[in-house]
């Protein structure tokens, strides 16, 4: 028997728009009385855990919900020069509805991950403006420009922790709860793009395919507007925008074994999000539909470490 209760974190991990699943386990774990003291967040994880940190989960979730193609269209603003967005509608669209009290003011502690572009070393963001370090965070390379703070440029980081187990340690947590969403990314079996092609002989229609295939409707517009696509070569060729996803992907997932097997959790939820891609933060309702199933069934387990 434990005289003090355990000090619980919850590592929320990378994933773009597969974090909103996150929404689903927070809700979840509430749900069964179970209310992390740490929370720390990687890219997408970043996000939603300062939110949740802020006590503005509840209103992230309906706007999640409610989000359409359009409006995340509206979020984006396009610019050539270290990323294809700058990011700054987005910041300002945070800023217009949420305080910033700065992370040291936060009713939860609360932590996050981003990459230094030049030493490539991991930085943990604890302190100074909430929504910076959420935007350091979320710097995903090719798509967001770098941040830049205190004379460093910062990119995603889940380049270096996709899941920061290590980081909710070092914030005191003695039960580390952590989320993956990337652990199927590069099992999961893809139809070929010549057999949804095959129907259709018309070049446009295969290149549409083949974006499509590779990740999901923002994809297939970025692939559009970045058209480098080797599909007059070979038919299965990918788009480019394809191929730096799906190397991402795989960095991503080998990266989170080797850190997981050297820092492992002790409780670990893993949504099955195979059909939504990177950038389909549109399909909210179905990521965090998602979250709440796969929390459910790792429920039994984490009552278990807590008693």
């Amino acid at each position: 028997m434990r005289s003090t209760p355990p000090r619980i974190g919850l590592a929320l991990g990378s994933g773009s728009a597969r974090g909103w699943s996150h929404i689903g386990v927070i809700r979840t774990l509430e749900r069964a009385g179970i209310a992390p003291d740490i929370v720390c967040g990687s890219s997408i994880g970043a996000l939603v855990g300062a939110a949740y940190a802020a006590g503005e989960h509840g209103r992230l979730e309906p706007w999640v919900r409610g989000l359409k193609w359009r409006s995340v269209m509206g979020l984006l603003d396009w610019k050539m020069g270290g990323g294809l967005m700058a990011g700054g509608k987005l910041v300002s669209f945070f800023r217009s509805q949420y305080a910033d009290p700065g992370i040291e003011q936060l009713p939860k502690a609360f932590g996050c991950v981003a990459t230094d572009l030049v030493s490539g070393r991991e930085v943990w963001l604890r302190s100074g403006s909430v929504i910076e370090a959420v935007r350091a965070s979320i710097a995903l390379p090719g798509v967001f420009t770098p941040a830049v703070r205190e004379g460093c440029l910062l990119v995603d980081g889940g380049l270096v922790n996709p899941v920061p187990v290590s980081l909710c340690r070092a914030m005191g947590a003695d039960i580390v709860i952590a989320v993956d969403l990337n652990w199927e990314l590069v099992t999961r079996r893809r139809p070929p793009v010549r057999a949804q092609a095959a129907a259709d002989k018309d070049a446009e229609q295969i290149k549409q395919a083949t974006a499509l295939t590779h990740s999901g409707r923002m994809e297939a517009l970025l692939a559009r507007l970045w058209p480098f696509n080797g599909a007059q070569n070979h038919p299965d060729m990918p788009s480019m925008l394809g191929v730096m996803s799906a190397s991402l992907n795989i960095m991503q997932v080998r990266i989170t074994q080797s850190r997981l097997a050297g820092e492992p959790a002790d409780a670990m939820i893993r949504p099955r999000l195979p059909d939504i891609g990177a950038m389909d933060f549109h399909r909210g309702s179905i990521a965090i539909d998602e979250g709440e199933r796969a929390t459910e069934l790792a429920l039994p387990m984490i009552r278990e470490l807590l008693e």
